[in-house]
């Protein structure tokens, strides 16, 4: 009745070894990634020395309009194979094979390749050096990354895809900095199997947590409540799209995020948002936690809300 990691990073690692090689050691995600997850011992990641490896070019816009670009992140144990086949697709509903892609660790340090493109959406995919980060750590990944593109790329809003963790992250860097007008702030965001409430049999059992008539959730971690009491600094000028998962076995998860946990941002967000929309994935083919975001029929509803394909 516990939280099986090991499975976990099977899951989501499987048939992507070879992309993992050069990833730093175990001890080195670790420890980094409890550093960042405690303000108190953020201090010690920022008395790194930056460094920034640019190996990307930068298009000249060839006309006077703002660019919105299309960021796309992974969760725990994700890495730049979560987000591929995404990236891919859309490139091809853009008609443009160019893209930026944007490696980071927890010490501040970038690798840019790629291309920052001079139509409407950009397209920039982030990966994470430090994977194994939990939700505090990822938040300390977006509070740095996000005014480090914006200051050097020149936009003001962007929209954002994300899987799994970063998709709560994403929720409440845009809450935490609602007021910053500095900050890059959210235009869109496409959520894919989000754990809002909780992961299975880490503070939520399958079958225990219930929605009431409204959608709010019986129980309610702290995570969640965060975003309940924050819900007043969501923008109404935002666009959500929640895609779940339902293997539609007897515990109604996608294997590693409840139904009710998914759907449970709804009741924050839904009331606030410019548009709110939610697709339910069914099936153990198609709706499996770690193979979501590469299934065809969830990039083509992502696309069409992005707005890259009609």
């Amino acid at each position: 009745m516990f939280f099986n990691t090991r499975k976990y990073a099977e899951e989501a690692e499987k048939n992507h070894k070879n992309d993992l090689s050069e990833e730093p050691s175990m001890f080195n995600m670790i420890s980094l990634g409890l550093l960042a997850s405690f303000a108190p011992t953020r201090p010690f990641l920022r008395m790194h020395k930056k460094h920034i490896e640019d190996h990307s070019i930068i298009e000249e816009k060839s006309g006077d309009f703002e660019q919105i670009p299309i960021i796309y992140f992974h969760g725990f144990r994700g890495g730049d194979y979560t987000t591929r086949v995404m990236i891919k697709q859309a490139l091809a509903d853009k008609n443009n094979d160019k893209f930026l892609k944007v490696t980071v660790d927890l010490l501040g340090n970038f690798k840019l390749e790629g291309a920052w493109t001079n139509d409407k959406q950009p397209i920039v995919q982030v990966a994470f050096r430090q994977r194994i980060a939990g939700i505090y750590a990822i938040d300390y990944y977006l509070s740095f990354v996000l005014p480090f593109l914006s200051k050097r790329y020149n936009f003001k809003t962007y929209t954002a895809v994300g899987h799994s963790l970063a998709c709560p992250c994403i929720i409440r860097t845009e809450m935490k900095h609602a007021r910053q007008k500095k900050f890059p702030h959210l235009n869109k965001c496409a959520f894919i199997a989000g754990p809002f409430d909780g992961v299975t049999y880490l503070g939520d059992i399958p079958n225990v947590n219930v929605l009431n008539d409204k959608g709010r959730p019986t129980v309610m971690n702290p995570h969640y409540l965060y975003l309940l009491f924050n819900r007043k600094k969501f923008n109404s000028n935002i666009s959500v799209l929640n895609i779940y998962g339902n293997v539609l076995d007897d515990t109604n998860t996608d294997k590693f995020i409840s139904v009710v946990s998914a759907k449970s941002i709804r009741y924050i967000l839904a009331p606030a948002a410019h548009l709110y929309q939610e697709v339910e994935i069914r099936g153990e083919k198609y709706a499996e936690h770690s193979w979501m975001h590469d299934n065809p029929f969830v990039i083509e509803i992502v696309d069409k809300f992005i707005g890259i394909k009609n």
